[in-house]
């Protein structure tokens, strides 16, 4: 039988710095750092721990002391349940701070990187709704809070439509607002969920694989379309379609209404068909006069406006002079390559989803744009000698790759081709770190820009210029 953990407290413990992940730091008396999940930087506490390791515990504050000057109100009623906005309770200044000190430390850290002075974060205009994509999951067993558990009252409603509490795949918070994406996002959500219960269709079970409905997927758009997809586990037309009715019937500003039955284990979209209710089974992104098509499956940055900022970042870091060949390397649906198309001779996107690069040539299309080619592949594979003899040495290299970073392969690839210019986005600038790390021989980091995409969380963009040392 597994030893149980022997939980200490230590007393007056005073928050110092935020750590990875939206933790924050204290120190035990022994000198081991302690991880907390529910402390601003500046609060004095007492801790619980919850995990002992040999060189650090993690822990939860049980006790405030006094309370940290960079704190502020959260705005939502789900705070501190929901998991999604952990930062809500610290100034968005303050926010600021953290994650450039975040990349920097990471860069420095893990990199052994020599750093030019970095351009302050670039903030978010929207501090809330700022999201273009949503998704909520169904459950006939919601989450109870704990005054409901303590309550004698029976408690007979129990579907909800709502997010997942972090760390329990079959718990769902049901959701009253959201501060994340602009309305009709929550009347929307809301009028699902109402109309669903006074109707009778069942809420999904996910221990027991029963029940009508799965999940609701929202997407958004800056001109203002919205696609709504329904997912159902069980395939009851009549049910069905008598919600979507309602829904299209109730909100006729809604561009795409779609819905896929899954009665797989579970409920990834990405290798399911996509059915066309009402209107277009699409919607359109604009961006500089450039459209892009989004599909149910499409990827497209979340924060539609900072993406913009981000990418306009990106185009200036590259400084492009309109006779370069550009390589857009993980282009997902080709954005950044069309976005820098009109400065560049020629861009080519490469990709490893299929249903991307397919969107990304009709996009180039739609936008009359003739200086992109699109190819799919995975880049440890696609992006070797015999791809570069046939699409010609790149002078500029943009890479975009998922938090996972770059393969080794990848980067060594980069270092074959030696370009003038490299331009790294990262989602993680941990793994930034490592890559730029192996590049460090080669090249001089020149500039480095932050850009906070999600306010109100610990997750922070980076874009890092790239220049070949002389």
């Amino acid at each position: 039988m597994r030893k149980k953990t022997k939980r200490l407290v230590f007393e007056n413990v005073t928050i110092v710095d935020a750590a990875a992940k939206g933790k924050t730091i204290g120190k035990a008396p022994d000198g081991r750092v302690i991880f907390l999940n529910n402390t601003v930087p500046g609060d004095v506490v007492d801790v619980q721990t919850t995990k002992k390791r040999k060189a650090y515990f993690e822990g939860t504050a049980i006790t405030f002391h006094s309370l940290s000057d960079k704190r502020v109100d959260p705005i939502c009623l789900h705070f501190g349940v929901c998991g999604g906005c952990k930062w809500q309770d610290m100034g968005y200044n303050h926010q600021l701070f953290y994650k450039q000190k975040e990349v920097e430390n990471n860069l420095k850290r893990i990199g052994h990187l020599d750093l030019p002075e970095m351009t302050p974060i670039l903030g978010s205009k929207k501090q809330y709704f700022y999201r273009n994509k949503m998704e909520y999951s169904f459950s006939d067993s919601r989450w109870l809070t704990q005054n409901e558990i303590k309550s004698d009252n029976q408690i007979e409603d129990r579907n909800a439509l709502g997010f997942h509490i972090p760390g329990m795949w079959d718990k769902i918070l049901d959701i009253k607002k959201c501060h994340l994406q602009e309305d009709p996002s929550n009347a929307i959500r809301l009028e699902t969920k109402k109309f669903a219960v006074k109707n009778g269709l069942t809420f999904f079970n996910p221990r027991n694989q029963h029940g009508l409905l799965r999940t609701l997927m929202l997407r958004t758009s800056s001109i203002g379309e919205i696609m709504v997809l329904v997912q159902f586990f069980e395939n009851n037309k009549e049910k069905r379609e008598l919600l979507l009715n309602h829904l299209s019937f109730t909100f006729p500003e809604i561009t795409a209404l779609l819905y896929v039955i899954n009665p797989k284990a579970n409920d990834t979209i990405y290798d399911q068909e996509i059915i066309c209710f009402a209107g277009r089974d699409h919607i359109f992104e604009e961006m500089e006069g450039l459209k892009f098509k989004i599909n149910a499956k499409s990827f497209y940055q979340t924060n539609s406006e900072q993406a913009y900022e981000l990418y306009k970042i990106t185009r200036n870091f590259a400084d492009l002079k309109g006779d370069e060949l550009v390589y857009d390397l993980y282009t997902g649906t080709g954005t950044i390559a069309q976005f820098v198309s009109k400065k560049a001779k020629k861009v080519v996107g490469i990709e490893s989803v299929p249903e991307a690069i397919l969107d990304a040539k009709a996009n180039a299309v739609r936008n009359n744009i003739e200086n992109v080619d699109f190819f799919v592949g995975d880049m440890k594979n696609v992006f070797n000698e015999q791809f570069i003899s046939q699409n010609g040495v790149p002078d500029v290299i943009i890479t975009d790759p998922p938090r996972d970073g770059m393969h080794k392969d990848v980067v060594q690839q980069i270092l074959n081709i030696a370009p003038k210019k490299v331009v790294y986005v990262s989602c993680n600038s941990a793994t930034q770190a490592r890559d730029l790390e192996m590049m460090k021989d080669m090249y001089v980091i020149t500039k480095v820009q932050p850009v906070d995409m999600f306010p109100q969380t610990h997750h922070v963009e980076n874009v890092v210029l790239l220049e070949k040392k002389v």
